[in-house]
């Protein structure tokens, strides 16, 4: 045990270009899916928040429950949209990077709408007869809500990060973990593990590990400040 994580550490500190590229591959992959459920997310969590609908309950449990999505659920369906048959087969995505972006994306979505609504909800109950009062329209009181509660809402995109990059099911079945391709962290990890060589994996883990601890400390300290500075 000792010696792998001896030789682990080696990897780690060689800056060893497998590492490395699963390393930059994982990262540019989350990075996009985030931004893509970001712009999706976090509108659509304030507009539940703020709007009245028929079917708006139904719709926040829909979008609670979705928080624990099975990855490997979301891997199967976009697999089917993506392949050869389904209705996007013809773009050729299945096994690439862009296919495992979009099931990240469907992944990270609903659990970032499900966070921003509540916390656009509690800002709602605050401001509403405030907005009322200005006739503010339904977008202008999104826009201004999300834009009050940007430092908590950060909270929720860094959420949407580590469920990214800690992700596995969905990614390796429409990614297929195609070494150079579209070899991530959790990926790379499970296969060299069933292959015997636990150094890389060990220090692959520790990236990861690592990367999730410092964005859940960031959330927590991004929480706390925004409490110290608008209560």
């Amino acid at each position: 045990m000792f010696e792998t994580l001896r030789q682990a550490l080696s990897l780690l500190a060689h800056l060893d270009n497998q590492v490395l590229a699963i390393v930059w591959l994982s990262f540019k992959v989350s990075l996009a899916a985030v931004t893509l459920a970001a712009l999706l997310g976090l509108p659509l969590g304030a507009l539940v928040a703020v709007a009245s609908f028929p079917g708006r309950g139904a719709l926040t449990v829909v979008l609670n429950g979705m928080m624990g999505l099975p990855s490997v659920v979301v891997g199967v369906v976009v697999y089917l949209f993506l392949s050869r048959s389904g209705p996007f087969g013809d773009l050729g995505l299945l096994y690439s990077a862009p296919a495992m972006i979009a099931a990240q994306t469907v992944l990270v979505t609903p659990l970032m709408a499900a966070l921003t609504r509540q916390i656009v909800e509690d800002a709602w109950r605050e401001y509403a007869n405030e907005f009322n009062s200005m006739r503010f329209s339904l977008r202008h009181s999104v826009v201004e809500l999300l834009y009050d509660c940007r430092f908590s809402l950060v909270v929720a995109v860094l959420a949407g990060m580590g469920r990214s990059l800690s992700e596995v099911g969905a990614v390796m079945i429409v990614g297929g973990n195609i070494e150079g391709f579209t070899r991530v962290m959790t990926t790379a990890i499970a296969l060299e593990t069933a292959k015997g060589d636990l150094p890389l994996s060990l220090a692959l883990g520790v990236v990861l590990l690592t990367v999730v601890l410092l964005l859940n400390s960031g959330a927590y300290l991004m929480r706390q400040w925004a409490m110290r500075k608008f209560g």
